[in-house]
């Protein structure tokens, strides 16, 4: 539905469609999305000039959507350290541990403007089939002594939108430099010594993003490499990238 709206709005006007439920999600890869009731599930729509800082670095949307959802919960006075964090390229966290939430995002390039179908996912107050970020709170009250509230997907939701168009906005007057110290500062990555293609492949250290969004990778005797995210999958438990 939305993407049928898309083209016929006006380029200035919003657009988001908001489920309670999804019964059908999909991730990267086509991977089936679980998204029971307590999730905060939306589909947003932008418009990004092809001809601007953004619009020549499209990778970089899903890393500023999934930041945004981080910033969304952090940057509430009092919830700064719930230890939520993002994954390169597309998923939330809870600190290394366990994933609850994703983003997707598909783009279609019209003359000179790039419409953007931006879906995000995250667990707001089911513990099921993970973790959800009302979970960390109630155990950084029980650890803390605090008494933070319970959050909910009509709270986040918003939030999440308001961080992008400022993230946005901030990327396309500074480029990467002017986002990258944040995402840095929640990723969950820094320092992290990985293994390339197998358990007995070469090692390598992650040292950061390039100036389009891959993942910059230190390989012992090659130097720096990126690593495209459509091509390879970084597999968290194993400490891995390996190609798909």
């Amino acid at each position: 539905l939305i993407g049928r709206l898309m083209f016929e709005l006006p380029e200035e006007m919003g657009l988001i469609a908001i489920a309670v439920r999804q019964t059908q999600g999909k991730g990267r890869g086509g991977n089936v999305w679980l998204s029971p009731v307590g999730c905060a599930l939306s589909t947003l729509h932008i418009t990004i000039p092809l001809h601007s800082n953004l619009g020549q670095r499209i990778p970089f949307v899903q890393h500023l959507v999934s930041l945004a959802v981080v910033e969304a919960v952090r940057s509430i006075p009092g919830y700064e350290d719930i230890d939520l964090r993002v994954k390169w390229p597309n998923d939330i966290y809870y600190s290394d541990l366990m994933k609850l939430g994703g983003v997707l995002v598909n783009s279609t390039l019209l003359e000179t403007t790039f419409h953007i179908l931006i879906g995000f996912g995250f667990n707001v107050s089911n513990s099921n089939p993970t973790i959800c970020i009302n979970d960390l709170i109630t155990k950084f009250n029980k650890e803390e002594g605090t008494q933070l509230k319970p959050l909910t997907a009509d709270c986040l939701i918003p939030r999440t939108v308001t961080v992008v168009e400022r993230l946005i906005d901030i990327f396309q007057e500074k480029g990467p430099n002017g986002i990258l110290p944040c995402y840095y500062k929640y990723w969950v990555h820094s320092g992290k010594q990985v293994r390339l293609h197998s358990e007995e492949g070469p090692i390598a250290w992650i040292v950061g993003i390039d100036d389009y969004g891959f993942l910059q990778v230190h390989e012992e005797g090659k130097g720096l490499q990126s690593v495209h995210p459509d091509g390879n999958s970084f597999d968290m438990l194993r400490n891995l990238i390996v190609p798909k």
